[in-house]
């Protein structure tokens, strides 16, 4: 696939969480064709390209030291160099090094182009089973039990999904502190080994998750994502707005409009509210 690489541009390149067949062949010739790769892991992703036979020289850029190099590639790009951020696995920035970059970029008038592709919060989101129309997404958890609580227990009333990165030795802990305070009837899905192969993705309350990972050593192995129900109660309350809302709007306006105002103003999927207008305003006469 030929692609044109722009000069003066930084790539904000995805690559694969597991499976190598998940590099799009835009991706794959973007990092081919720029003048240099920043990586998180040069080790790591120096064995990434060369399965894709890419050979385009590596800078590592990483959380020691992505805001004393990052003034340095910046300028390298307004000269008119080209370069690709990748990190060790799914897309930079999200919870890995790249964020830094990224903004000095745009505050310097360097163009940013997204190369898209796999992400692990996506993934999870997208098979989990829970509702995807609203979610908040709360990266790793402190490793400080102290601290790991205490966030849990802020977020206890969020209505909205919630999702978590978690390491494989804190997986079981996590776990049992987020069923002891969100609760352990909670619905939730674990996602654990994305895209390889043994790639397990299971559903269950949240106290059932936290028994069956303390109990199984081989479901503490590798990268995991925890994606949690949000509060029931602020569910309901949303809906009865939602309600409300809708009600209000459809006695003057047309039930399309009515829908798309009660969505900017709720935040509601517009499906569910579609469904819910209809319900309100009976059948046609």
């Amino acid at each position: 696939m030929e692609v044109s690489i722009e000069k003066g541009a930084l790539y904000v390149t995805a690559t694969p969480i597991g499976n190598l067949g998940d590099l799009s062949p835009r991706g794959r010739a973007v990092l081919a064709g720029v003048d240099r790769i920043a990586a998180e892991d040069t080790r790591r992703s120096r064995a990434l390209l060369a399965h894709f036979d890419v050979h385009t020289p590596l800078v590592a850029l990483h959380e020691h030291n992505e805001f004393r190099r990052s003034p340095q590639l910046i300028e390298q790009l307004r000269a008119g160099g080209t370069l690709a951020l990748i990190c060790d696995a799914g897309t930079p920035s999200i919870s890995d090094p790249g964020g830094r970059l990224v903004a000095l970029a745009h505050e310097q008038g360097v163009r940013v182009i997204p190369i898209p592709g796999p992400s692990a919060v996506i993934c999870a989101l997208s098979a989990c089973g829970l509702s995807t129309e609203r979610f908040a997404f709360e990266g790793f958890l402190p490793a400080r039990a102290a601290a790991r609580r205490a966030r849990i227990e802020s977020l206890r009333g969020e209505g909205r999904t919630l999702i978590f990165y978690e390491a494989p030795h804190r997986l079981a802990a996590t776990l049992r502190d987020l069923a002891q305070i969100l609760g352990a009837g909670r619905p939730a899905t674990l996602a654990r080994e994305l895209t390889k192969v043994f790639e397990t993705i299971r559903r269950d309350a949240l106290g059932s998750l936290a028994e069956w990972v303390a109990a199984d050593a081989d479901q503490r192995k590798g990268e995991a994502v925890i994606v949690v129900g949000g509060a029931a109660d602020d569910r309901e309350a949303a809906a009865d707005a939602a309600r409300r809302v809708l009600t209000l709007l459809l006695e003057e306006l047309p039930l399309k409009r009515a829908v798309a105002l009660a969505a900017a103003i709720t935040g509601e999927g517009r499906n569910r509210l579609y469904e819910l207008a209809l319900e309100l305003r009976g059948p046609l006469r």
